[in-house]
């Protein structure tokens, strides 16, 4: 077939030659299936990247799925391919049929296809995403960073919140108003789902992807989609979504080996390779392949509002050898393990998303040592403006997970996070991959008896939302789950009909909604100057006492809890400033409901000199329990 060299179907060389050099940041506006007139023809103009391939048609159930005569033409010599098919209407399903340069015959689905066939079927569906009328215009008009603001995650597996039945999912519809009442009704700014796009395995939980820009067709339409996240907008909920472009699920309609070599994957297949989740790395030295990712990231906040991406697994990405057997690890150009290409990446997903969109979440799910990951670009960093504190986590999951009598021993596992505290801009995350996999329920984790475990999990809930960091908790966390996560059926909601689950229920509320209304929790998170410890060195009693400030000087907030078994009548503690402090929350407290006008137990400070301090509080201090005081201001003196 001869080679086209002028593009056809309203194209540009401009356009092509951008998509060739990575730079097309918004590719899927070009490429993929798009409906409109050719010659005063209504109907469908289909474009695609195979470079390899020796001839690509479309077949789909308009045609019995057989290609011959929907030929699609070579653009030069740039390994795109582009046709038009007229008279084809919004809802037919297609792939691509490619001819290799061996002479197979591949049917594959459409990397850029906008919704796919419900699995277990895997064709594309030509689907037009405008005409939806977005009601968000003052929550888009009014995106801030949230470096000074709190931020406060729910982390949610659509699939499994709550379900009809086996295989039954609520809608994207259902769930704008279930799972974004029930959010707001708990005090959180921000929704984080894992990833949406589409893919073929229920139990990979979205991770292992066919569909990159396909919102999974499980939970409903692309339209129905934009309606939760319009709602959670206009309700003042944020929406962040897992994003993966690590790698690549490797069914014989996705990606791999697309054209009949491989593509988006690369040649290495040693660097390839990824044996852990049975993957393909993507090929980060390809121009294409990075402008596929980019426009990728840029589709979800362009298209559906998106306010943040966790970019999952960046470890895996930056470190050629991690999980990976000696004979696939591979090293870079200058004999380290470092993959270059992907670090590049990064960094230039990262300039390009902040160029566009200032304001958006770019957090990083990292498990490495690579330095500098939230620092801009210029100053030699990734450029994300977040990333999970992974080091906090395991230390304090392993503290818990002591019986308290041995943890004055391990004192370190709860302080050895300051050192580092604000060396990046973290995240403080209680996510899903630590309630699966036989590692048990946060509930479950805490050692002693059924009332302990309580109690554990509310004085660790308390120091981790008075810790520097933002928050992120796993949907099941918020009132108890006490199995670990069960991908496959609904959380277990029937626990709310228990007193001690309705206790912790209200408790994770009543501290959410204090955490948001107090900004020493949150204004300074990411500078030391808003962290100070009273007493680092309590380890026989394990017990820890610190402050957190706000911008104002009057915004301070202490912070005590007590990891042991005792109780101490009259324990006394310095304070940063003379005056009065409101008790905010004690988790020993039975009600957990937000203190009213007249019901706050206020304690005025002593000239009494305790902890490197001129004046101090005394109080009684329960056993296995966490307090909270704010700074009510100097006492007016009495003469």
């Amino acid at each position: 077939m001869p080679r086209t060299v002028t593009p056809p179907y309203g194209l540009t060389m401009h356009d092509v030659y951008l998509f060739n050099e990575g730079a097309l940041y918004r590719s899927y506006r070009t490429f993929g299936a798009h409906r409109m007139k050719w010659k005063r023809k209504s109907g469908v103009r289909f474009v695609v990247w195979a470079p390899n391939a020796s001839a690509v048609k479309v077949a789909g159930d308009f045609n019995g799925w057989d290609g011959t005569g929907y030929e699609l033409e070579p653009i030069g010599s740039t390994g795109v391919w582009a046709g038009f098919i007229p008279g084809l209407q919004e809802g037919a399903a297609y792939k691509y049929e490619i001819m290799t340069s061996d002479g197979r015959k591949l049917l594959k689905s459409d990397p850029y296809a906008f919704s796919c066939e419900l699995r277990p079927n895997t064709a594309s569906i030509v689907t037009d995403l405008d005409g939806y009328e977005w009601g968000d215009s003052a929550w888009m008009a009014n995106k801030r960073c949230f470096f000074d603001r709190p931020l406060l995650i729910y982390e949610v597996h659509a699939g499994s919140w709550k379900i009809h039945g086996k295989e039954l999912f609520l809608s994207y519809s259902e769930l704008a108003d279930e799972l974004v009442d029930y959010a707001l009704s708990m005090g959180y700014t921000h929704i984080e789902l894992l990833p949406l796009a589409e893919h073929p395995f229920d139990r990979s939980w979205g991770y292992q992807i066919t569909g990159f820009y396909a919102a999974t067709s499980r939970y409903g339409t692309p339209k129905q989609l934009m309606h939760f996240i319009d709602r959670c907008h206009q309700q003042g909920l944020g929406v962040i979504i897992d994003w993966v472009p690590g790698h690549f699920c490797r069914d014989d309609h996705g990606l791999r080996e697309f054209d009949g070599s491989p593509l988006y994957e690369g040649p290495n297949w040693r660097k390839a390779d990824k044996p852990q989740w049975g993957t393909l790395s993507f090929d980060f030295g390809r121009s294409e392949v990075v402008g596929f990712l980019i426009s990728n990231a840029l589709f979800w906040l362009d298209v559906y509002h998106i306010d943040g991406l966790r970019v999952d697994a960046v470890a895996h990405m930056i470190d050629l050898h991690m999980d990976k057997p000696p004979e696939l690890c591979t090293l870079n150009p200058y004999g380290g393990k470092e993959d270059l290409d992907a670090l590049r990446f990064l960094r230039t997903l990262n300039e390009v998303v902040f160029h566009y969109y200032p304001e958006t979440l770019m957090i990083a799910e990292d498990s490495s040592a690579q330095p500098a990951v939230t620092s801009p670009t210029y100053l030699g960093g990734l450029g994300f403006n977040f990333k999970w504190n992974m080091g906090w986590m395991n230390d304090m999951l392993r503290y818990m997970q002591l019986d308290p009598a041995k943890r004055k021993y391990h004192h370190n596992l709860i302080t050895f996070s300051l050192l580092y505290a604000f060396s990046e801009n973290y995240v403080l995350p209680l996510s899903h991959d630590e309630v699966v996999h036989g590692k048990r329920s946060l509930l479950n984790k805490m050692p002693g008896t059924y009332e302990e475990k309580f109690a554990q999990l509310k004085l660790f809930y308390g120091y981790w939302m008075t810790h520097p960091g933002k928050k992120l908790l796993f949907m099941g966390g918020e009132y108890g789950q006490f199995d670990e996560w069960k991908d496959l059926e609904q959380l277990d909601w029937m626990l709310l009909d228990y007193p001690m689950h309705q206790g912790i229920h209200r408790y994770v509320r009543t501290l959410n909604g204090v955490y948001r209304s107090t900004p020493a929790l949150w204004e300074r998170d990411t500078e030391a100057d808003g962290f100070r410890w009273i007493d680092v060195h309590n380890a026989d009693q394990s017990v820890i006492c610190f402050e957190r400030r706000g911008r104002d000087a009057d915004e301070i907030a202490v912070v005590v809890c007590n990891f042991s078994r005792n109780r101490y009548d009259e324990y006394r503690i310095g304070v940063p400033e003379p005056g009065s402090y409101s008790l905010l929350i004690h988790s020993s407290d039975e009600e957990h409901e937000p203190a009213q006008d007249g019901g706050i137990v206020t304690y005025c400070s002593d000239p009494i000199p305790y902890h490197g301090r001129g004046h101090s509080i005394l109080f009684s201090l329960q056993p296995l329990s966490f307090m909270l005081f704010g700074y009510e201001g100097r006492t007016p003196q009495l003469f």
